[in-house]
């Protein structure tokens, strides 16, 4: 019999890659809503809707982040909250009572990013960083028990979903990403990646100023959308996981990488954040270390997949 699967937040960037992946796997049967199809913060609602299909796995695809917007307002930071925070704590409760398994998304932004400090100070302990060892090319980074120190609005509303989850599931897999990039999402919510922005904007400008800092990760939406359904089928013990692709770099790294393959010969400036002020604060290294599970491929050739699939 197949398994029902229920994908919330299925017109973003993930939710279309994971809806895809399942609808042509004869072994689910699957249900996929966007905003236009339910209101997950009318949890009544979203319980008996729930309730009426009964699924086997949740996948929870919808997240607040405009994180600057959160940081200036506390009205948009009540937003991130119920969707970041609330959200996430009833879909656990809703997944205890029907006994399916939630997966849930979170953000490496829940970190503070000073790990390289506290590595230079002398170790980090509780599985909070990792070495040459680890998976992910050998860079050093946040493992799956790092605590985390959000440093804005928008990384608290995170953390304390993550809190919620872990509070109140009995089965569930907590994934963190980083930088998700890919086809994006056809939901009015959904936002460009990274690299769609720089693209555009190197064949319309001679130069960009791009930021060498924030170094973490890039996730490639169809590489996480696979590496969540392999952990799933796997039947990996219920917790925490870091599924981002392999390379840390900083967004000026990932930018002479996205032009070298596009073939651009836009002139790539870097600048310090403080060229871009922005009202909510970013992690300087945040690099999520897979030590769970096999290691995402390196991002530079998911990003020429990528590059490939535009054309």
């Amino acid at each position: 019999m197949a398994e029902k699967v229920v994908i919330l937040g299925g017109l973003g960037m993930l939710g279309q890659e994971l809806t895809d992946l399942f609808v042509h796997d004869p072994n689910y049967e699957v249900t996929s809503w966007d905003r236009e199809d339910i209101d997950v913060t009318d949890f009544s609602l979203l319980r008996e809707k729930l309730t009426e299909i009964h699924p086997n796995i949740i996948f929870n695809c919808v997240a607040y982040n405009a994180v600057d917007l959160a940081e200036e307002n506390d009205e948009e930071y009540q937003k991130a909250l119920l969707l970041n925070r609330d959200v996430p704590g009833e879909l656990a409760r809703i997944a205890n009572e029907l006994d399916a398994t939630l997966i849930h998304f979170s953000s490496d932004y829940v970190f503070d990013g000073t790990i390289e400090e506290k590595k230079s100070g002398g170790g980090c302990g509780n599985s909070s960083c990792c070495g040459g060892n680890c998976h992910g090319g050998g860079d050093k980074g946040y493992g799956e028990g790092a605590f985390p120190n959000p440093t804005s609005r928008y990384a608290e509303s995170k953390a304390l979903g993550e809190q919620a989850v872990v509070m109140n599931a009995k089965k569930y897999y907590l994934v963190r990403l980083s930088k998700l990039f890919g086809k994006p999402g056809v939901s009015e919510a959904a936002k460009r990646s990274f690299f769609d922005v720089m693209l555009e904007a190197g064949k319309n400008k001679p130069e960009v100023q791009v930021v060498d800092s924030e170094k973490s990760c890039f996730t490639y939406a169809p590489d996480l959308a696979m590496a969540v359904k392999d952990l799933i089928e796997d039947g990996d013990q219920y917790g925490i996981y870091h599924l981002p692709n392999t390379g840390a770099v900083t967004w000026y790294e990932a930018v002479q990488e996205l032009y070298r393959q596009a073939g651009l010969t836009t002139t790539i400036i870097p600048v310090t954040p403080e060229a871009f002020p922005r009202a909510a604060s970013r992690p300087v290294f945040s690099a999520l270390i897979n030590t769970k599970r096999p290691p995402l491929r390196r991002y530079e050739v998911a990003l020429a997949e990528y590059l490939s699939d535009k054309q």
